[in-house]
C-alpha cells in the first residue's frame, strides 16, 4: 500500500466521514462532560440533537456516487450515506426514548450515553466497510460496547446473566469470524472485498475459500441473530434495560446486515450462496415464529420477533440479485421504526423494576384505556410488525419478497407468507390484551397512576414513529430509494 500521499487525503477523507468522526468526539466529550457533572440532564439531549442533525446530514449525501476513503477502508456514496442514516436515526430515538426512562430506574448515567456513541462509530464503521480488517474493527467496538450496555442492570440477576452469555457467545462467534477472515486472505491475497471477486474470477475455488467463506457467514449469522445462532437472543433482550434492548435490535442489526450484503454483493457474488441463505431464512422465519407464540414476556416475544425478521430479510438475500439487496436495505429501514416504537411502548409500562425480565403480558390488560396513545401508537407497530396494509411493514414484505420470485425461490416465499399469517396471532395478542382484556379492579401494578405517565418526549418518538410506518406504506414510491444504491434494475413497484 502506497502512503506516499496519506497527509494530501486525509483531510478529505475526514471530510467524506464527518458522521463517524463526530460521533466518536461526541462520545469522548460525554466521557469528559461526566466526569466533572455526573448525570447532568442535558446529556442525553444534546446526544439526541447531535445525531438528529447528523441523520439528516447523511438524507443529503443519498445522491452522491459511490467511492472509498482512507485507502479504500471505508465504502462512501448513496448506500452508506443510507445505512448511516438508519443506524443515526435508530440511536436518535433510542436515546430520546432512554432519556427518561433509565431515570426513572435509576440508570441515567452519562457513560451510558456514551457507550452508544461508541457502539454507533463501530456500527458505522462495520456498515460501510471495504476492507475485511475494517469489518472486525468495526464489529469488535460495536460489541464490545453493547456487552456493557446488556449488563447494565447489575441489581438483577437478569443484567449479568445476559451480558455473560452475550460475552461469551460473542466471543465464540468473533473466532469463528476471524478464522474466516484468515483463510479467505490465504485463498485470495487480499482483503478488499472488490478485489476478493477479482482475485477468484477465472480460477476454481478451492478448500481454503470455502472454509473462510463459511466461517465468514456463521459470524455474520449470529450478528443477525438467525437460526442456529439466535440462541443469546431472547436472553440478552429480556436482561438489557428496555430501550436499549431496541437499539441492540435496530441498529445493530441494520450494520451487521448492511455489511453482509456488502460482502455478498462485492467479495462473494456467486450464486452458490443462494440455496444455503435460503435454507436458513426458511428455518429462521418458521422457528422464530413458532417459539415467539409460546412467550408471555413481551421482550422475549420481541426477541423471537426479530429472529423471525431476520428470516425476512434473508430471503431477500437468498434472492442474490441488486432486486434483492436493495429491498433488504428498504426493509431494514421499516423495522428499525417498527421496533423502536414497541420496545418504547414496554418500556413505558414497565411495573417490575427488573427492565421488564419478570413482567407478563397478561398483567397489563386494559392498559390501552388507561393509556389510549400507548395502545394506539402500539396499534401501528403491531400491523406494521404482522405486515398490514396499508402500513410500512407490508410494502417492507413486499420488498423482500418479490426478488425472491423473481430468482425462481417461490417456494421460499410461500414459506415467508405462512410464517407472516403465524406472527399475526401473536402481534394481535398483544392488542387484544391493551384493549379487549378485562383490567385488574385493584390495578396492583398502578398502571393507571402518575408513576407510568408518557412523558412528551417519548410521546413525541411514539407518534414520529408512527407517522413514519403511514407514510412508508401509503407512498411506495420510496421503495425507489434504494433501488440505485448498486448496479442493475430496481426492485418492480407494486401498482
Amino acid at each position: 500500500m502506497d502512503l506516499s500521499t496519506a497527509y494530501s487525503t486525509i483531510l478529505a477523507d475526514i471530510g467524506a466521514s464527518t458522521s463517524l468522526v463526530v460521533v466518536t468526539i461526541l462520545g469522548l466529550g460525554l466521557v469528559l462532560w461526566d466526569a466533572f457533572k455526573p448525570r447532568h440532564s442535558a446529556i442525553p439531549w444534546v446526544t439526541a440533537a447531535v445525531l438528529l442533525l447528523l441523520a439528516i446530514f447523511e438524507l443529503t449525501k443519498l445522491s452522491e456516487p459511490d467511492g472509498t476513503v482512507f485507502y479504500g477502508m471505508i465504502r462512501t456514496g448513496s448506500l452508506a450515506a443510507f445505512v448511516r442514516f438508519v443506524v443515526l436515526l435508530s440511536t436518535a430515538l433510542s436515546v430520546v426514548l432512554s432519556a427518561t426512562y433509565l431515570e426513572r430506574i435509576k440508570l441515567n448515567l452519562g457513560e451510558v450515553y456514551s457507550l452508544m456513541l461508541f457502539a454507533t462509530a463501530g456500527m458505522l464503521v462495520l456498515a460501510t466497510a471495504n476492507n475485511l480488517v475494517t469489518v472486525f474493527v468495526g464489529l469488535e467496538t460495536m460489541s464490545i460496547c453493547l456487552y456493557v450496555l446488556a449488563g447494565l442492570m447489575r441489581t438483577d440477576s437478569g443484567g449479568p446473566e445476559s451480558a455473560i452469555k452475550y460475552f461469551i457467545l460473542g466471543a465464540f462467534s468473533t473466532g469463528f469470524f476471524l478464522y474466516g477472515i484468515a483463510l479467505l486472505y490465504g485463498a485470495t491475497g487480499t482483503m478488499y472485498l472488490d478485489q476478493i471477486a477479482a482475485a477468484l474470477s477465472g480460477t476454481e475455488r478451492t478448500t481454503m475459500f470455502w472454509s473462510g467463506a463459511g466461517l465468514l457467514l456463521v459470524g455474520f449469522l449470529f450478528k443477525i441473530s438467525a437460526v442456529p445462532f439466535h440462541m443469546w437472543t431472547p436472553d440478552v433482550y429480556q436482561g438489557t434495560p428496555t430501550t436499549l434492548t431496541g437499539y441492540m435490535a435496530t441498529a445493530s442489526k441494520t450494520a451487521a446486515f448492511a455489511s453482509l450484503i456488502l460482502v455478498l454483493y462485492y467479495a462473494l457474488p456467486d450464486q452458490n450462496w443462494s440455496q444455503a441463505i435460503a435454507l436458513i431464512a426458511a428455518v429462521t422465519m418458521v422457528l422464530g415464529n413458532l417459539v415467539a407464540l409460546a412467550q408471555d414476556n413481551v421482550k422475549r416475544m420481541l426477541a423471537f420477533s426479530s429472529v423471525a425478521h431476520a428470516g425476512y430479510v434473508l430471503v431477500a438475500l437468498a434472492a442474490g440479485t441488486t432486486d434483492g439487496y436493495s429491498g433488504a436495505l428498504y426493509y431494514l429501514l421499516v423495522y428499525s421504526i417498527m421496533n423502536i416504537g414497541a420496545f418504547g411502548v414496554i418500556a413505558l409500562l414497565e411495573w417490575d423494576d427488573a427492565g421488564g425480565r419478570k413482567q407478563t403480558l397478561d398483567s397489563l390488560a386494559g392498559v390501552g384505556y388507561k393509556r389510549p396513545l400507548l395502545g394506539v401508537t402500539m396499534g401501528f407497530f403491531m400491523f406494521s410488525l404482522t405486515g398490514f396494509p396499508p402500513l410500512g411493514g407490508f410494502i417492507g414484505k413486499y420488498a423482500v419478497f418479490a426478488p425472491a420470485i423473481s430468482a425462481g425461490l417461490t417456494w421460499l416465499v410461500v414459506v415467508g407468507v405462512l410464517a407472516s399469517a403465524v406472527s399475526a396471532y401473536y402481534y394481535l395478542r398483544v392488542l387484544y390484551v391493551f384493549w379487549m382484556k378485562p383490567a385488574q379492579e385493584d390495578d396492583v401494578h398502578g398502571l393507571g397512576t402518575s408513576r407510568f405517565s408518557v412523558p412528551t418526549s417519548a410521546a413525541a418518538v411514539l407518534v414520529v414513529c408512527a407517522v413514519l410506518l403511514l407514510v412508508l406504506g401509503v407512498y411506495p414510491g420510496l421503495l425507489d430509494v434504494t433501488t440505485n444504491f448498486l448496479p442493475g434494475q430496481g426492485v418492480a413497484l407494486a401498482p
